[in-house]
């Protein structure tokens, strides 16, 4: 199902436990290694960078595909996509493959061929939004003036 609704993200991000970031760089400039580390750091979720390219990104593990993944950790709950749209046919039957629920596909990832894909098999799908952005925004840890976050209290998510 291709969630649309700020409700639909939030209740995503409300149950998953483990994140395969496809695409994770270990340059520090690039947003998928600032994703990558903020999901990591700030949130409960266990993640783990998906990029052949490199062994790990500040001392975690990196698997060369979702599928390799799964087969040392289980299937993710969730993959999020740092791909061109050309590769994302492929990081979707790898995530079909390994079991994942849930793909996520950050801005300007977008290939509607995949999307019908990932759809198709059951997967939920979220489209054309950053993880980190819809975490903190939820959280109440995203504060820009004007900014409708959806949250509807001024206090942190669990504190009194």
């Amino acid at each position: 199902m291709i969630l649309r609704t700020p409700a639909e993200r939030r209740a995503l991000l409300d149950r998953l436990t483990s994140v395969a970031v496809v695409g994770a760089s270990n340059n520090p400039l690039r947003p998928s290694y600032t994703v990558f580390s903020y999901l990591r750091t700030r949130t409960p979720y266990r993640v783990a960078p998906v990029n052949p390219t490199i062994e790990a990104i500040d001392g975690v593990k990196a698997y060369p595909s979702v599928s390799a993944y799964a087969r040392e950790n289980g299937a993710p709950d969730v993959v999020d996509v740092f791909r061109k749209p050309s590769d994302l046919v492929a990081v979707v039957d790898d995530a079909i493959a390994a079991g994942a629920r849930a793909i996520w596909f950050q801005y300007g990832v977008i290939n509607e061929e995949a999307i019908a894909k990932a759809d198709a098999a059951g997967l939920d799908v979220v489209v054309d939004r950053c993880m980190k952005v819809e975490h903190a925004r939820f959280t109440g840890g995203l504060s820009a003036t004007g900014l409708n976050s959806g949250v509807l209290t001024s206090r942190l998510r669990g504190r009194p």
